[in-house]
């Protein structure tokens, strides 16, 4: 296909604003699927994706379609992520794309995801089409929604396409907008090959499958490759197009999408954003923007069951396999014997893995308190990072401690300001500024430590503003902060599993919540027990199960 008849482009949304049902239609639409083989949600393939109602992985299909002109255009659609917590994999599906199709529900209006996917977008100099779903739902709003996105990227409410990808009304319409409005890529075929990686599988008989769009040059068949930011040369095993089973081609040509079989053993060797290019007449230079992604929250998982800690083993590194983001190393605990400590990119991700390991693997796991990484600076001038309670070095050693803060962004209605202030400020927040990007929503923005905002606060920040609110975060540094270990004795023994890392002010209430939680859980002993919580030191908080 000659690049000018190429388009690129993804769908961007907020979870549940119907992104992939949209997807769906577009597929019947140009008969890329036949109507026996459709299911709901195609793009979804894990079961864990179309129950949440969220796409985990990115995915690609490559469309036919005649346009209103008469000409075939081919239209490739990459699926992104809808959830915070990969923005990285959103940020280079975007980088494969010219245009985005915005949705947004007609009954819900634009919510914090939309809007840190959308600034994502125009960042990456996409082509923007707006889309309004659901418009069969009779609370739906359309005109007031395109009016918010009228106040916040400045299209005329006219253009904005009103669809209900439920009902298939207007899909063509968006099909349309894209041939017409999505600028065709702009790749020099004669260059040396470039092609970015946007996502991958693992595959157990062609290994790693990296899904590409080719920038500039093409892929030749049997040609050497090597991947850029990691070094490895590949030798492809095969090479095609998503439709949407994989379906093997000669060659991708410039501005195509599509994927190669790398016959890698691990999609570590693989990164996402990294660039394929040939061995033989290599590209001067990478396409911009990898980075490695880091683990953000820390957990224990351990098994109910001591004799599964191998078939845990076995699972995690089958999830690796497919998930570049999540690390782990063995670690035991006097408390609960051996199991794991993993690293996930935030608390949704842990969620996820946590339940493939439960559902897939048929586990029962018992996961600690989620923690973060903290830089602690030791007298001696060394720094040394931890992410467990029980690997902090003792008081006297240490010079200070550093911990994760983040940059959120709170997307409501006006309505809910005081109660989420007060809860923002409870956590150690301090506000940084506010916008007014609609009428009666605003959008606060705050900084606030990490560790105060990965146990309930997305929980209680729903049931303060009666689920309207929606929250944005990414990363902003590392500040010193006055930071103990918070021990709890029981028996006067320290249970290693319960250590938690509180700031000075907070441990006194959090010891005693803790403590008197333990008193109702721990059953009635043959003798008195006492409970204890530890700081700074001393005790702080006290409580005797009785005899």
């Amino acid at each position: 296909m000659e690049p000018s008849r190429i388009r690129n482009f993804c769908i961007i949304a907020h979870i549940d604003h119907g992104k992939s049902t949209l997807a769906d239609r577009m597929l019947q639409l140009t008969g890329t699927i036949t109507d026996r083989q459709m299911t709901d949600q195609v793009l979804d393939s894990m079961d864990l994706e179309r129950e949440k109602g969220v796409t985990i992985k990115a995915s690609a299909v490559r469309m036919a379609y005649r346009a209103s002109d008469g000409l075939e255009y081919e239209l490739n659609l990459i699926d992104t992520p809808g959830h915070v917590d990969f923005a990285y994999e959103v940020s280079r599906a975007l980088d494969a794309c010219e245009g985005a199709v915005l949705v947004v529900d007609a009954t819900q209006g634009v919510e914090a995801q939309t809007l840190a996917n959308l600034y994502m977008a125009l960042e990456a100099d996409l082509e923007i089409i707006p889309v309004v779903n659901k418009i069969d739902l009779p609370s739906a709003r359309p005109e007031e929604v395109a009016g918010e996105l009228q106040a916040l990227i400045g299209v005329d409410p006219a253009h904005v396409i009103r669809v209900s990808a439920k009902e298939g009304t207007n899909v063509g319409q968006v099909l349309e907008a894209v041939v017409r409005s999505v600028p065709p890529p702009s790749g020099d075929p004669a260059d040396p090959l470039r092609a970015l990686i946007f996502d991958s599988h693992y595959d157990p008989y062609k290994g790693v499958v990296a899904y590409v769009r080719v920038v500039d040059g093409k892929t030749k068949p049997g040609a050497d490759l090597r991947l850029m930011a990691t070094g490895t040369p590949v030798r492809p095993m095969e090479i095609g197009a998503f439709r949407p089973q994989l379906s093997p081609t000669d060659n991708l040509g410039a501005g195509e999408v599509g994927y190669i079989a790398t016959g890698l053993k691990t999609v570590r060797e693989c990164r996402v954003g990294d660039t394929f290019t040939e061995l033989a007449r290599p590209a001067s230079s990478p396409l911009p923007g990898y980075r490695q992604v880091k683990p953000m929250v820390f957990a224990g998982f351990y098994p109910v069951e001591g004799e599964d800690y191998a078939n845990l083993k076995d699972a995690l590194e089958k999830l690796q396999l497919n998930d570049a983001s999540l690390v782990y190393e063995p670690e035991t605990s006097q408390a609960l014997n051996f199991g794991f400590r993993c690293g996930f990119l935030g608390l949704f991700h842990m969620d996820i893995i946590q339940e493939r390991l439960e559902r897939e693997y048929d586990l029962d796991l018992i996961a600690t308190a989620p923690s973060v990484e903290y830089e602690v600076r030791l007298r001696d001038g060394t720094t040394v990072l931890i992410d467990s309670p029980a690997d902090l070095p003792v008081e006297d050693l240490v010079e200070e401690i550093r911990e994760p803060w983040m940059r959120i962004q709170i997307f409501m209605p006006e309505s809910y300001y005081g109660a989420v202030m007060d809860l923002v400020t409870k956590r150690r927040g301090a506000f940084t500024s506010q916008e007014y990007p609609a009428p009666g929503r605003v959008v606060l923005n705050f900084d606030i430590p990490l560790s105060e905002i990965i146990i309930d606060f997305y929980d209680q920040l729903k049931s303060r503003t009666k689920g309207y609110a929606s929250l944005d975060y990414h990363f902003s540094g590392y500040r010193p902060e006055d930071l103990i270990k918070l021990d709890i004795l029981i028996n006067q023994e320290p249970v290693d599993a319960l250590a938690i890392i509180v700031h000075r002010r907070d441990a006194y209430h959090k010891g005693q919540a803790l403590v008197s939680k333990l008193k109702e859980l721990i059953p009635r002993q043959l003798f008195t027990v006492p409970i204890q919580a530890a700081g700074g030191g001393r005790i702080i908080s006290r409580a005797n199960v009785k005899a």
